[in-house]
């Protein structure tokens, strides 16, 4: 009787493991569908767009919905220009905060810092945009862009990017707000990843005559380099699909902007702005193949960031 309830027990446990493992199974696969029928749906509506434009989608800043023309190299351009000024501005930030936390700050200091950074992040995008709009780019205008103009607008090769009206709104200024939006997720990544690293790795190097830079730069780095880069990622996928606060403060226009100071557009903005006026099939499918683009360009930059994760995998413990 015993040996007959143990063999019920087992065939019951091993029921319920099959169970849960076909349960996890669906869920993950789930995703999988959701993300293949979210492309699926892009693609079926940009087709009119697509059989329409082709390849010149891609290269004409022409946006007229009365002629019904319509190209993605503004948008496109203002997307990729604001996120790459937002990682030049906030990794190295990021950097500095985390390595304050971990490293130098007092303990009864860092506990409030901390807290204090990860605030920033419950920030909703629509009050950076405000702030952006009605308190950082009026003094933007007024105090930092003629200084700009005026020591760099000249400077061969990259003079060009500081020359123009100094009207506060533009790319430079959306790329310095989501630069402000994505320190903290990027900083808190890195703290988290730089408490990590052993304490006996790191006292060791300190007791060999290392300078904190020297025990950052060849003990807490290197322990932790995937890590870095998944928080650096983190804040490009923020960066990339922003909304709301690009909107307020990039100036929403569909010229082609040569200086960082002038008003661009977005795929984001673009889409938050027209998406509810649009009419007709062109438009409404032109602006849906701007939402498929970014989801390309999103799926390119986490693709990208994967295959360098692999690649600092593959390369741990090889003789430097």
């Amino acid at each position: 009787m015993e040996k007959y309830n143990n063999e019920q027990r087992m065939n019951r446990q091993m029921m319920l493991d099959k169970l849960f493992r076909n349960v996890t199974r669906m869920f993950a696969f789930l995703v999988l569908a959701l993300l293949v029928g979210i492309l699926i749906s892009l693609v079926i509506g940009a087709l009119p767009s697509i059989k329409a434009f082709g390849w010149q989608f891609f290269m004409t800043s022409d946006w007229d919905p009365v002629s019904q023309k319509f190209g993605a190299l503004v948008p496109i351009y203002g997307t990729l220009a604001t996120s790459l000024i937002a990682l030049l501005i906030g990794v190295p930030v990021s950097f500095g905060i985390a390595l304050f936390l971990t490293e130098l700050c007092p303990t009864w200091l860092k506990r409030p810092l901390g807290i204090a950074v990860e605030l920033l992040a419950g920030i909703p995008s629509i009050i950076y945009g405000m702030w952006g709009l009605f308190v950082f780019a009026p003094l933007f205008a007024d105090h930092v862009q003629p200084m700009l103009i005026d020591n760099l607008g000249e400077l061969p090769l990259i003079g060009f990017l500081f020359q123009g009206a100094p009207m506060g709104i533009g790319i430079f200024t959306a790329g310095l707000i989501l630069a402000i939006m994505i320190i903290p997720f990027i900083a808190s990544v890195m703290r988290d990843v730089f408490e990590v690293v052993p304490t006996l790795l790191k006292e060791s190097a300190y007791g060999l005559g290392s300078t904190t830079w020297e025990v950052v730069r060849y003990v807490v780095l290197p322990y932790t380099k995937t890590g870095v880069v998944g928080g650096i990622m983190l804040g490009l996928g923020r960066a990339l699909g922003e909304t709301m606060a690009v909107t307020f403060v990039i100036g929403n226009s569909s010229n082609f902007a040569t200086g960082l100071f002038e008003p661009g557009n977005s795929i984001a903005s673009s889409l938050a702005n027209e998406f509810a006026e649009a009419s007709g099939e062109l438009y409404m499918s032109s602006l849906i193949q701007l939402g498929l683009i970014l989801f390309f360009i999103t799926f390119v930059v986490l693709a990208c960031s994967k295959m360098l994760l692999l690649r600092l995998k593959k390369q741990e413990g090889k003789a430097s």
